[in-house]
């Protein structure tokens, strides 16, 4: 009987010791994921082949972006200063980064069914929601009045060399449920002004919209609006 009860215990301690083990196996491989994801996120590698406004029209020799990039957004004062890129529709670039490899955070891209060159009405980009400001993390910010008065200057550079650059004005931030069409459907700018009635839009002017996930709440997104201004 005691043989019994030992080989039970020894059963019993080296099947705690698994579970134990592979617990802290998951527990190490979570922090790693997380840290890979943000590792890729804040990687400001690109950030070398930017667009030189005071050379518009070159780019930096052997540029690894790929030819899907269209614009560059810098955004001043946050960490918003990315390539835009453009995908045959809006999943591509979701989970590739800006030199076509395989990213949990994706890229800042445009829909893809707005001109490339920003010429449209209304035009809508897209990105990640990553902690500490990373990707369109920094979106959440503009939500208070007090910081989007004190943030509302950027700068779009349009093509891989910059060779046209328009000023963005920010002018409205606000929380929208996800399937809300005029909102995230480019071709229904005008049901936009009228969303926008409050706000004494300004419809000569293009507008670009920012949009990213509202934290962890799928169904609802956090858009920033500026105007895309001619310098």
């Amino acid at each position: 009987m005691r043989t019994f009860w030992k080989t039970m215990n020894d059963i019993y301690e080296k099947t705690m010791l698994v579970i134990f083990v592979v617990a802290l196996l998951i527990v190490v491989y979570a922090f790693y994921d997380t840290w890979y994801v943000f590792d890729h996120a804040s990687d400001k590698s690109y950030l070398a082949y930017k667009p030189n406004k005071v050379n518009a029209g070159s780019i930096a020799a052997e540029s690894p972006i790929t030819e899907d990039m269209v614009a560059w957004i810098t955004m001043d004062d946050t960490n918003i200063d990315y390539p835009i890129m453009q995908g045959i529709d809006n999943t591509v670039y979701l989970n590739l980064d800006p030199y076509g490899n395989y990213s949990l955070a994706g890229s800042i891209f445009l829909d893809s069914r707005n001109a490339a060159d920003f010429t449209d009405p209304y035009s809508i980009i897209y990105g990640h929601h990553m902690e500490y400001g990373v990707m369109f993390g920094a979106l959440d910010d503009y939500l208070d009045e007090a910081y989007l008065n004190s943030h509302k200057h950027g700068e779009l550079l349009i093509g891989r060399t910059g060779s046209k650059s328009y000023d963005l004005d920010v002018f409205y931030a606000v929380l929208v449920d996800a399937k809300d069409e005029y909102v995230f459907d480019p071709d229904k700018y005008e049901e936009l002004y009228t969303f926008l009635e409050a706000q004494e839009v300004d419809t000569s002017k293009k507008i670009l919209c920012l949009s990213t996930c509202a934290g962890d709440a799928s169904t609802t997104r956090t858009v920033v609006f500026a105007y895309i201004i001619e310098n």
